[in-house]
């Protein structure tokens, strides 16, 4: 943690315990936009309600504050790190043995307590006497200008406790880091030393393994000399803890230290049971809402087993933390070091069984179904003893496992998922909230998955051969971390839409993001984008994306999206590209995407995931393709939600791509609903307030029409003809007309009658656009003009150009992206959507163009919208909250109150869409696309899936 990031999480956390438990909740919502900073807060504040007081005392008394550059003898410091057992600890540099350590102060001001000089002199004293490769190593103590210090090996890693935020271990670290401090606590109690405050905060995880941290409350063995000067510490041993006094960390304690009786290395025994416990589980082993409700669970409750929340976990590891946390410590194990043997002969029988690897961490998903989970979890062991027995003589049988997301979050429905080539792992994009969106790397041996931080916003994920890393997009840009979290690296602008892969040797393949983009390159190690293939308009190109590299890395399967549907419905075509010829060879006509695994193409068509025979010495598909599973959900992008390792395992999910027109009144309160459910799109009301013309499609994406509802009646008709492809339609100011967007020809803008099946006449041809707002003279066309490698930006088309002198030309000229325009009723306004400050935000501009815009949402917004007299705009916060602004005019001026929430919606898009939602002319009704309450199934992994397919 930097120390920024620490003292954002202090000053959070201290005013979060200045306020009441009621009010806590909305002065986090504003003082936490960072979703995993509050996850820490939150844990910190339950720990602090259950006892474990020890961040708030490390906050309490870290007021010395070394600036860089200062000096304590020979040490130049560095930078800060954060606080420590008490005082403030620092990276600091030897300048006598050129090398980073860190450095514990005590300011003079605490030195002056006897209490916390002697504690600071215990930990010298205690370190002093240990060496030990999993134990923090003390190198120097010292006293300067007022300040004791000590001077200690510099660890570079993360503190256990920040680990398992991110949920419980995997069985083999949870066993290798348990044998270590087994090993460093059998030295220390070897040593005379009681550690006494064991906890995950005070073991640090590092690349060479665990470090025992912290002997602040250190237990030594009674010497006969008294406490002498700190200068003396290595030779002295002492106690200051007097009969009764509680030391510690009240989650992780023994009853015997609960209870203020004598305390020897047994009690480090139960507590490192607890940590065990914690590191298999996630959970800890003891808690209560209140002191005492803790208190009592330590001194008379058992902890629910381990494998009642990990059925996957030995029973001898459940053997070993029971008689660690018994009650009595003549019923404990007596000495860490026979506990040290049964953890190595355990870890031993897992390694000689072929029992779970090394992978992937992350946050228990077991919840108010655990009994379920469990069952599932029971299922993918059986399933990875099949994956093991894929490369024998003898077939394996055919497995299917339902994985559900981690707890209070839903799969993403704008991301696709991906599993690793060798099938330990699967990626994927999980919702927290409408807008709250990150990666998470579940291992399939593990209940648990892993919330990757610094992902935030994270889409279509993909993995690196080996595993180790993955791709994905965020922010508008192309970045890789690894699977077991880390730093993020960016590589390349992109917006994500269609999809990367990573190749054998390290290039990462993508396309930028629109339509008319090509596909593009880039090293995995960073460096120049270079371009791989070019959209042909003249071939009826209009997109290639999804690329997949073949095992060779040298061809590449990639999907075009056309212009001119097939006979039936398909507008994409599935290619492989030669990437050192540059020769492209058109394979099939197909809905989705494609992938290849195990000498088959699989690809999704009508619904159906289909394999198809592929023999990848000739590129050539043949046979007739075989279905695996029906309903599989298609995006709208062209993508299909399944994945393949090239180990005979395969993860597919099906999805209900259905929404609803509804109509809700200002309150939120839903007052009818318009038709049945169907794949519906953009929503745009008539000027009247009678009809609503709104785009929807098949099952499959495939045909896109315009329909038009009579409100009154409850009666539809379709206006554009089948396969047209038909988007975006709004009204003009009379209702006589629709304008709407259309792919045929390479794409333009076409107006007709919404009385009149095919009546429509092309208005201009503008390929890659979208009609968004027609001004009230009908003189006008504002819409958003897509730009490969820049974005959207919003374009003016002028009816009568002979009178303007000028057909189409930009608004604004601006580097942002910009869309989702709305004139206002007078015409001298227009709404649009623009993310200039690095956040989308809706503003006002004069129109004509002016360069001076006024910007009316605050905190995020999208999809704006005016109220008919102009003295309001409504538009979509980021979270999905229908929001509200009223509006003063002076003259050519305006001026916007601070924007209102109405209610929470369940629109179906929100960004980058068009616009899903129209309100009455009188502000007083909202029709919205709204999308189901749980859209996303479990994703199903299927296990020797080829099996079926060679019977």
């Amino acid at each position: 943690m930097t120390p920024e990031r620490w003292r954002e999480m202090k000053n959070v956390l201290a005013g979060a315990l200045e306020r009441t438990p009621a009010e806590r909740r909305a002065y986090l919502d504003q003082a936490c936009a960072d979703v995993s900073l509050r996850r820490e807060v939150e844990s910190l504040i339950a720990a602090n309600e259950q006892g474990d007081t020890s961040f708030l005392e490390q906050h309490a008394i870290a007021r010395c504050v070394l600036k860089t550059g200062s000096k304590l003898g020979p040490y130049e410091i560095l930078s800060s790190i954060g606080a420590g057992g008490m005082g403030e600890v620092y990276r600091a540099k030897d300048t006598r043995l050129n090398r980073i350590v860190a450095i514990k102060v005590l300011p003079d001001h605490q030195a002056s307590k006897p209490e916390l000089r002697e504690r600071f002199e215990r930990e010298a004293r205690a370190i002093s006497s240990l060496n030990h490769p999993h134990i923090c190593t003390l190198y120097d103590v010292g006293h300067q200008d007022g300040v004791d210090y000590l001077v200690m090996e510099y660890i570079e890693g993360e503190t256990l406790a920040a680990r398992l935020v991110r949920g419980p271990l995997p069985l083999s670290q949870v066993l290798k880091y348990a044998i270590e401090i087994a090993d460093a606590l059998g030295k220390a109690h070897r040593q005379g030393i009681t550690h006494r405050d064991l906890k995950p905060g005070n073991i640090m995880l590092t690349k060479s393994g665990a470090k025992l941290l912290d002997f602040g409350l250190a237990k030594l063995r009674l010497q006969a000399s008294p406490s002498v000067p700190i200068s003396q510490v290595s030779t002295a041993a002492g106690a200051v803890t007097a009969p009764g006094m509680i030391l510690g960390t009240l989650q992780y304690m023994a009853p015997e230290q609960v209870e203020g009786k004598a305390a020897d290395a047994r009690a480090d025994i139960f507590s490192f049971g607890a940590v065990i416990y914690e590191m298999a589980t996630g959970k800890k082993a003891f808690e209560g809402k209140s002191q005492a409700s803790l208190i009592a669970a330590i001194l008379e409750r058992e902890p629910a087993p381990i494998s009642s929340l990990q059925p996957l976990t030995p029973p001898a590891l459940d053997r070993v933390v029971k008689t660690c946390l018994a009650k009595d410590p003549e019923d404990r194990w007596q000495n860490a070091q026979d506990l040290k043997r049964e953890l190595g002969w355990i870890a031993d029988g897992v390694s000689g069984a072929g029992g779970p690897a090394s992978g992937s961490v992350g946050r228990n998903i077991a919840g108010p179904t655990g009994w379920i989970v469990a069952t599932i979890v029971a299922v993918v062991a059986v399933a990875l003893v099949v994956v093991s027995l894929l490369n024998k003589p003898n077939p394996a049988p055919r497995l299917q496992v339902s994985l559900a997301p981690p707890d209070n979050t839903s799969y993403s429905a704008n991301s696709r998922f991906a599993i690793s080539l060798d099938a330990k792992k699967i990626a994927f994009v999980a919702d927290n909230s409408p807008t709250s969106q990150s990666l998470w790397i579940r291992s399939l041996d593990s209940t648990a998955a892993q919330s990757l931080a610094g992902t935030e916003g994270a889409t279509n994920p993909f993995w690196s051969p080996d595993g180790n890393f993955v791709g994905f997009f965020a922010d508008e840009e192309l970045k890789t971390i690894g699977s077991d979290g880390g730093p993020v690296t960016t590589l390349a602008k992109a917006l994500g839409i269609g999809g990367g892969t990573w190749g054998p040797d390290g290039t990462i393949v993508f396309q930028w993001g629109v339509d008319g983009g090509g596909l593009l390159s880039v090293s995995a190690n960073g460096g120049p984008v270079s371009e791989v293939t070019r959209v042909d308009a003249s071939r009826k190109e209009s997109a290639h994306r999804w690329p997949f590299f073949l095992p060779d890395g040298r061809h590449l399967l990639f999907q075009v999206k056309l212009t001119n549907p097939s006979q039936d419905g398909s507008v994409n075509e599935v290619r492989v590209l030669d990437l050192l010829t540059r020769k492209q060879t058109v394979l099939l006509r197909s809905d989705s995407n494609a992938e290849y695994a195990n000498g088959y193409l699989l690809r999704v068509q009508q619904g159906s995931l289909m394999a198809q025979p592929f023999d990848i010495s000739t590129l050539t598909a043949s046979g007739v393709p075989i279905p695996l599973a029906e309903q599989v959900s298609l995006t709208g992008v062209g993508v299909a939600r399944f994945s393949a390792s090239q180990s005979g395992s395969l993860t597919f999910e099906k999805y209900d791509n259905t929404t609803k027109l509804v109509m809700y009144s200002r309150e939120g309160k839903e007052i009818e609903q318009v038709g049945s459910p169907k794949q519906f799109g953009e929503v745009s009301l008539s000027p009247d307030g009678t009809r609503v013309a709104t785009m929807f499609s098949d099952p499959y994406g495939r045909s896109r029409a315009i329909w038009v509802f009579e409100l009154a009646r409850g009666t539809s008709s379709r206006v554009t003809v089948e396969g047209a492809g038909a988007d975006c339609p709004i009204w003009n100011a009379s209702g006589s007309e629709l304008t709407y967007f259309a792919p045929a020809g390479g794409g333009g803008f076409y107006v007709q009658s919404p009385d009149e099946l095919g009546s429509s006449v092309l208005v201009d041809s503008v390929p890659m656009s979208q009609p968004d707002s027609i001004s009230p003279d009908g003189k006008q066309l504002a819409y958003a003009k897509f730009i490969a490698g820049k974005g959207p930006q919003i374009w003016i088309h002028d009816f009568a150009p002979e009178k303007s002198g000028t057909k189409d030309y930009p608004l604004l000229g601006t580097d942002s992206n910009e869309l989702q325009a709305q004139f206002s009723a007078d015409g001298r306004w227009l709404a649009y959507n623009s993310n200039e400050t690095g956040r989308e935000e809706v503003y006002v501009v004069p129109f004509p163009g002016s360069s001076h815009s006024v910007q009316i949402s605050t905190s995020g917004g999208s999809q704006p919208r005016w109220r008919r007299d102009g003295r309001e705009i409504y538009y979509i916060a980021p979270d999905g909250k229908m929001m509200a602004a009223a509006i003063q005019f002076d003259g050519r001026s305006l001026r916007a109150a601070t924007p209102k929430v109405l209610f929470q919606t369940r629109i179906a898009g929100i960004t980058r869409t068009p616009h899903e939602y129209d309100v009455t002319a009188d502000g007083q009704k909202f029709l919205i696309n709204s999308r189901p309450e749980q859209a996303t199934q479990p994703i199903t992994l299927y296990v020797n899936w080829t099996s079926a397919l060679k019977k």
